[in-house]
Order: structure tokens, then sequence, then C-alpha cells
């Protein structure tokens, strides 16, 4: 019964701008560490972001940092990531994950999302 969505993928200009959300069902975010993560076809899965069960975000991309950016609503219980100055280098299946390990955003993650496609292409 727990289980997380993500949303908001889609067809994008280079230049341009998505903001994907990762919704749980049966836990609550605030008491994850949640993760963003890419796959673009033929590579290895990259970690992008995380956020700790007590806020703070960690950047683990060096070619997204100061254009991708983590948040938490607790309320909406959704991690969001807000992608800006997008580049097609950035096309990849985008999943979220939470890992309840009590050191935070160390994985493993217990629960992964089933992804959201973004394409930046002209």
């Amino acid at each position: 019964q727990f289980q997380l969505v993500e949303s908001g993928g889609g067809l994008v200009q280079p230049g341009g701008s998505l903001r994907l959300s990762c919704t749980a069902s049966g836990f609550t975010v605030g008491d994850y560490s949640i993760g963003w993560f890419r796959q673009a076809p033929g590579k290895e899965r990259e970690g992008v972001s995380c956020v700790s069960r007590t806020g703070i975000v960690w950047n683990y991309l060096d070619p997204v940092k100061g254009r991708f950016t983590l948040s938490r609503d607790n309320a909406k219980n959704t991690v969001y990531l807000q992608m800006n100055s997008l580049k097609p280098e950035d096309t990849a299946v985008y999943y979220c994950a939470a890992d309840s390990g009590w050191a935070g955003c160390r994985g493993p993650y217990d629960y992964w999302g089933q992804g959201t496609q973004v394409t930046v292409s002209s």
C-alpha cells in the first residue's frame, strides 16, 4: 500500500521549465528522505537531489546544480523538482524514491515511483 507517483513530465523546448511532482500514498514524506533520480536511455541511473526528513536538501548532480531545485510540501505529502533552463541532455525518465534510514539520503531506498518522462527537444 506504500506508493510514490511521479507526474509533471512531458515535452519541452530547450530553455524551458518543468515542475515534477512526487506524491506519496500510504506513508508520510516528512518521515522519509525523498530523492530524485534520472535515467537517460543507455545510461546509468543518476541521483539528482534528496531532502532529508529534517528538511536538509542535498544536491548531487553537477550538471543541474543551479537549474534544478527540490522542495517538499508536507501538507500535500508531495516533493517537487523544479527544473529550469532545460537542456536536451536533461532528457531522461525521472524517478522519486523514499529512504527510511536514520542517516537520511544514504540509501538503500525503500520505495520507488515508476517514473515520468522528460524530453527536451526543439
